[in-house]
């Protein structure tokens, strides 16, 4: 009945023309912007004309510097947060009638309130899922309308890290014909593969938002990284009228190219829908050839090959520029975690931006995907929990079905450290939420992170881990092995461990099978949760980041890679543990104050040092590290033999020695079957001489996005690092840019990411050029009392020229 019904209105021409694809358009320009509340900014006539033009994404509390009176204290930072209001204006074409028009934001942080043209769209309070609004009822045609976007991060603290505030990610315009698929509707995952052959089933929704039934019908085809189809499958649905339908036809993949993390290679399905002779739809979503799997007895497997996870656990914020989410700052974060040897991350504990999972995904860099800190329970007075019970269910499905066609994403994780565990509401909130999960994409395995319970017995938690696939151990090294004896169908991961612990947790994943990674705590320093990683000296007693206010502190300094990007020497010495690639590497452990020990909080190590620089220290005995992968090490000081050490795995793959300082060369050599085989050397460096400036990027795209980062050095006459350097500079930028961000490793700094000048920190930092729409020359300069300035050229290129 209903398909003679579809041809008697298709020969009636009921069917209005549609366009032959959808778009998607940005709306990142030409916002304004006002930070603190403005009664009636919702109305289309209200005047604002006095704001200030932002383009996002936007961070309006990284534009502040630390305030000790902040009301998220320690959590955030201290930086202030408030309320923010966005307004834009755009022209709907005639063009779009008949067609649907949604509005999508990627991550507002957070209580944001929408409206178009004064109408209410809705509120969305958490701030890392993403939103789509219908546009359509409300939209004005050839015509200027309004968008209004209230912002609130006023409710304090909210997070236990620093969040950011305002439409920190992008926003689009999704235009489509009434029949379509639906956002995030296309999922294909790989059933069974083999090197010759791989099958694919291919799911694709398709919504009819028409007053009318019809038969619609979804051509699928797959196309490889040439860009080539190598496998078409034709599936017709019918829909009625406000209906969605889904069609998950199997696609055979001659001599697939799985992806792994070292040859990450992408396929795209193209999905094309018709009806009758008209293309309604068209579009390519990018998807990886893998399978995953987990077992006591074979770890973690990805395509049938066991794989250890390398990890580390990442915060939302990207340094000098807060949270907004450019796409280049979110490339560079996964570029820094590869190159320091990581395979594997934890984005903790949130859902990621787009942009990071895509270069994850180009990359090769495993995810584990976090939905929430916490669930119904609060760990802060107005964090996630009070929106928990009536939105974790489109939340969490947000994430899943915007997630789970990215190869990276191979562990979803449900939570951390939740108040629920050990108790029954806990483990039904995670049946509810695995479920749910498992519905959406039964693909991949579910774990979440949990800690100790005090006096509580550890075996309460057991129940929440029986509804997961891998147990996520924080900070629990030690009850591994009793454990797996007690149940051992349970496989365990570090979701979060001390960087102090790092051999042990390395051994135990070498080891055992049935653990199948380590994910540190943290990979990168991270803004808020202010004091984690700091060091006391010897006459002050660590204060935990939770126990007083640790002002002027507004970061966590526990990462293995700082804020500006520079590798710290705990990150060689994982990477060598890891073996991944990096075999000699020395650092000196900076002298405390009367010589002895720093008293460190347990998730740093004593500070060190990749320098032979020691200003008012000759004569005096250092502590020297050197991290090997080779039998034994050498070392020399000014050509002299100072002696050799074992560095096997029964010496943790270390040696220290204690030298007295003498300014000169002090030369580590690895030595493997008796011969010396690679040297690392460390230099003495002269009085500060001049500034140096290195670009991560020669050429930027000229759209308003694109980014550069420019790490400052200060340098002696013979073009080397002097670490000691702690003095302001001064930058100035010509051209078609603007500086974004200024920054250094300095957590204990109070000036903001935008003061210029700024401190450079033992002898480095950074700042990020943000490239305007028009293409040209870029020129930063940077000058310091008493050095030589410096300056670079960057080029800025039209977006076609690639």
């Amino acid at each position: 009945m209903l398909r003679a019904l579809f041809a008697l209105l298709l020969m009636l021409g009921a069917f209005a023309p549609v366009s032959l694809a959808r778009e998607r358009l940005s709306l990142d320009a030409g916002w304004r912007f006002s930070l603190g509340d403005a009664p009636g900014a919702y109305q289309p006539g209200f005047d604002a004309t006095s704001w200030r033009r932002v383009d996002l994404p936007h961070d309006w509390s990284i534009e502040q510097p630390p305030d000790p009176a902040a009301p998220g204290a320690g959590n955030v930072g201290f930086f202030p947060t408030g309320v923010g209001w966005y307004r834009r204006a755009f022209t709907a074409p005639k063009a779009w009638r008949d067609q649907r028009i949604a509005l999508e934001f990627e991550g507002v942080y957070m209580n944001a309130e929408v409206w178009l043209n004064g109408v209410s769209l809705g509120r969305h309070p958490y701030g890392y899922t993403p939103v789509f609004y219908d546009l359509t009822p409300h939209l004005k045609l050839n015509a200027v309308n309004i968008l209004a976007v209230r912002v609130d991060n006023s409710p304090q603290p909210n997070t236990r890290w620093y969040s950011g505030s305002g439409i920190y990610r992008h926003v689009w315009l999704h235009v489509t014909a009434p029949v379509h698929v639906v956002p995030h509707g296309v999922f294909v995952t790989t059933t069974e593969l083999s090197p010759t052959r791989a099958t694919l089933r291919a799911e694709t929704t398709v919504r009819n938002d028409s007053n009318q039934p019809l038969i619609a019908v979804v051509e699928t085809s797959i196309r490889n990284s040439d860009d080539h189809a190598v496998a078409f499958a034709r599936s017709e649905l019918t829909l009625a009228p406000g209906s969605e339908a889904t069609v998950a036809p199997t696609l055979q993949l001659p001599r697939p190219g799985a992806w792994w993390p070292d040859s990450p290679v992408l396929h795209r399905v193209a999905i094309r829908v018709r009806v009758g002779h008209r293309t309604v739809d068209d579009m390519l979503t990018p998807f990886g050839v893998r399978t995953v799997s987990v077992s006591p007895e074979s770890g973690f497997v990805l395509n049938g090959r066991p794989l250890e996870l390398i990890g580390g656990n990442v915060h939302d914020d990207l340094g000098p520029l807060g949270a907004a989410a450019f796409d280049r700052a979110e490339e560079r974060k996964v570029e820094l975690l590869k190159a320091a040897g990581f395979n594997a991350v934890r984005t903790a504990h949130n859902p990621p931006s787009p942009a990071f999972l895509d270069a994850c995904d180009r990359l090769g860099l495993l995810v584990v995907d976090e939905a929430f800190d916490g669930w119904a329970k609060a760990k802060t007075a107005h964090d996630y929990s009070v929106a928990f019970n009536n939105w974790w269910r489109r939340d969490l499905e947000a994430m899943v079905r915007r997630d789970r066609d990215h190869p990276s994403v191979v562990l979803w994780s449900i939570g951390n450290e939740v108040p629920e565990r050990g108790s029954a509401a806990g483990t039904r909130i995670a049946q509810q939420l695995t479920r749910r999960i498992r519905e959406l994409d039964p693909s991949r395995p579910i774990t979440a992170g949990m800690n100790g319970l005090g006096e509580k017995d550890w075996r309460s938690i057991d129940p929440l881990f029986a509804t997961l696939d891998v147990a996520g151990y924080n900070y629990e090294l030690g009850r591994y092995r009793a454990d797996h004896a007690r149940l051992p169908r349970r496989v365990i991961v570090a979701a979060e461990s001390y960087q102090s612990q790092t051999f042990d947790n390395w051994a135990i994943a070498r080891d055992q099978p049935y653990v199948i990674g380590d994910f540190v705590w943290s990979a990168l320093d991270y803004l808020g949760e202010s004091g984690i990683g700091r060091v006391f000296p010897p006459a002050q007693p660590v204060v935990m980041h939770w126990g007083g206010n640790q002002f002027p502190w507004h970061g966590a300094a526990c990462g293995d890679i700082d804020l500006t990007g520079w590798r710290k020497p705990v990150s060689h010495y994982r990477a060598i543990l890891w073996d991944r690639g990096e075999k000699l590497y020395a650092a000196v452990l900076v002298p405390s104050p009367a010589g002895r020990p720093w008293n460190v909080s347990p998730w740093t190590v004593p500070p060190a040092l990749p320098s032979w620089t020691w200003p008012g220290y000759d004569g005096k005995p250092l502590t020297v590290e050197v991290y090997s992968r080779y039998d034994a090490v050498r070392l020399y000081l000014n050509g002299q033999l100072l002696g050799e050490k074992l560095t096997t795995r029964a010496e943790q793959f270390k040696a220290t020695f204690a030298v007295r300082f003498a300014p000169g060369m002090l030369r580590a050599v690895g030595v493997q079957a008796g011969r010396e085989v690679e040297s690392f050397q460390l230099t003495t460096a002269g009085a500060p001489a001049a500034l140096r400036l290195r670009s991560d990027r020669a050429r930027l795209r000229a759209d308003g996005q694109d980014l550069a980062f420019v790490t400052v050095e200060v340098v002696d006459a013979q073009g080397q690092l002097v670490p000691q350097a702690d003095r302001p500079a001064r930058f100035a930028l010509e051209g078609p840019a603007a500086m974004a961000g200024i920054g250094s490793g300095d957590m204990a700094s109070r000036e903001s990411y935008r003061a210029n000048p700024h401190r450079v920190y033992q002898g480095r930092a950074i700042v990020v050029i943000r490239a305007a729409e028009r293409a040209g020359t870029i020129k930063l300069s940077a000058t310091a009392e008493g050095m030589a300035p410096a300056e670079i050229t960057l080029r800025s290129l039209p977006i076609t020229a690639r």
